[in-house]
């Protein structure tokens, strides 16, 4: 670690020492800070608080923002007057960049357009440091020290498993440790057989899948077919059912632990033994509200929740409607963590399991996420969704981005769909271009993956939700 990352986490230790008053503090410095620099260097945020008094810093009196409004005036948004949209789109095009700084000093990373609007995200150096702090001591509060001493004796390899081919998050970090001998980079989008075969080969100490791919790998654990020994499963991306997480640590005999964040602020929370996520207070805000941004009771689910990333001034997300359910925990934890609690509402993950061929009997199973990441991945494409009509049937619907080819689009779509699911033995599988509309949820979020649901088809032809 750097000493900007050692400063910061003697920091974050302080203020999580200090319980909520601490962080409290912390997070009302920040903000006024982070208002005052955004009023100054963003000539969006000039714009949009024009009218409030100088020094405002209650977060209430601030007007929420949201994705397309950022993107929509991304070069006023941004603090640094020599990046541009089109330098970002162009290097987010590029899979050969991913990893690389973008301008030589920001991290970027693509959001996969769930509220109908793809994302560009930076992250500058302080940003960077603070991540790398938080994921400090969210590690300090999961390990024991007998968890420490049994991730050495596996020799402190980790695996983690990514999609490929996009300026995703997960695949940006990934990038930016390979070559690394004792951290392994797994594709996703790989059969579940080679993923075994790869764990069993590189046998992890500590293993980092998506949610829904953890789950599956329970099951060849169950099956006999994985035979790795991790001490420390960290789970992203997805919610699952809460026995879940009991019935993976049993098969992996590991700590199993997960978190909630999100490309515009990846150390937003970090996961605790009761299941809850406790939010970096000193850090991060986070706002349960309702349709009208009135926040709503502890205890009671949001409509969506309004993010204040207050560690990133390059690219400052002030009361940002991430279009997530929340419920916030209205008492203390068990586990103990200060700070507020929250339990994700709209994040759950759903298998998608086909018959198989005459040939191979066995169904098999696929995670949303490798379909999903494949087609975030395709220029030119603003907005999909995935619906798994029938047992052996997939249909896409399509929203280009203006003036993208329609036809070419979707044989660009069709392409990479067969091949991925030639790779998992389901060439048999009937892909459909959809044309009706999209379907959001209340919040206005786009769910990628729709699987086949238990009542079939309504009588319109159109999946039931």
């Amino acid at each position: 670690m750097n000493t900007s990352t050692l400063r910061l986490l003697a920091d974050a230790r302080s203020a999580k020492a200090g319980g909520e008053r601490a962080m409290a503090a912390r997070q009302r410095a920040r903000l006024t800070e982070l208002v005052a620099w955004a009023r100054t260097r963003s000539p969006y945020y000039r714009h949009l608080y024009r009218d409030l008094p100088a020094g405002v810093a209650d977060l209430a009196l601030l007007p929420p923002t949201s994705k397309p409004g950022l993107m929509a005036a991304f070069d006023d948004w941004v603090t640094d007057r020599a990046v541009t949209l089109a330098q970002a789109r162009v290097f987010a095009d590029d899979p050969a960049r991913i990893g690389q700084p973008f301008a030589g000093r920001y991290t970027l990373s693509t959001t996969s357009g769930t509220t109908g609007t793809h994302g560009i995200f930076l992250q500058d150096a302080r940003a960077t440091a603070v991540t790398s702090a938080m994921m400090a001591r969210l590690l300090a509060g999961w390990l024991s020290v007998r968890d420490v001493a049994r991730i050495a004796r596996g020799g402190a390899r980790t695996a983690l498993v990514i999609p490929e081919g996009g300026h995703f998050a997960s695949t940006v970090a990934a990038a930016r440790l390979r070559g690394r001998s004792r951290v392994a980079a797994l594709s996703v989008h790989q059969p579940l057989q080679d993923l075994v075969a790869e764990l069993n080969a590189f046998r992890p100490a500590v293993l980092a899948p998506y949610a829904s791919i953890g789950a599956l790998l329970a099951g060849e654990a169950e099956a006999g077919r994985l035979h790795i020994n991790p001490a420390l499963v960290m789970l992203t991306a997805e919610g699952l059912p809460v026995g879940e997480y009991a019935r993976i640590a049993a098969a992996l005999r590991a700590k199993v632990r997960t978190s909630y964040a999100c490309n515009e602020c990846p150390f937003l929370s970090y996961g605790c033994s009761e299941s809850w996520m406790h939010l970096n207070a000193d850090w991060a805000v986070l706002e349960p509200v309702d349709e009208q941004y009135r926040p709503v009771a502890p205890g009671e689910p949001s409509h969506t929740v309004l993010l204040t990333n207050l560690a990133n001034h390059v690219q400052p997300i002030l009361r940002y409607d991430l279009g997530d359910s929340v419920v916030l925990r209205p008492d203390p934890c068990p586990c103990g963590s200060p700070g507020p609690a929250v339990r994700v509402q709209g994040r759950a993950a759903d298998l998608l399991t086909f018959p198989g061929t005459a040939r191979e009997q066995a169904p098999v199973t696929l995670a949303p996420l490798p379909l999903a990441t494949l087609l975030e991945a395709v220029p030119g494409l603003e907005l999909f969704q995935i619906v798994h009509t029938a047992p052996a049937t997939l249909r896409i619907r399509l929203h280009p981005v203006p003036g993208t080819d329609p036809a070419t689009l979707w044989h660009q779509i069709e392409t990479r769909m067969r091949d991925l699911l030639a790779r998992h033995h389901l060439g048999h599988v009937r892909l459909e271009r959809g044309s009706e509309p999209i379907q959001h949820s209340a919040g206005g979020k786009v769910r990628a993956v729709i699987p086949l649901p238990a009542t079939g088809m309504d009588p319109a032809g159109s999946v039931r939700p």
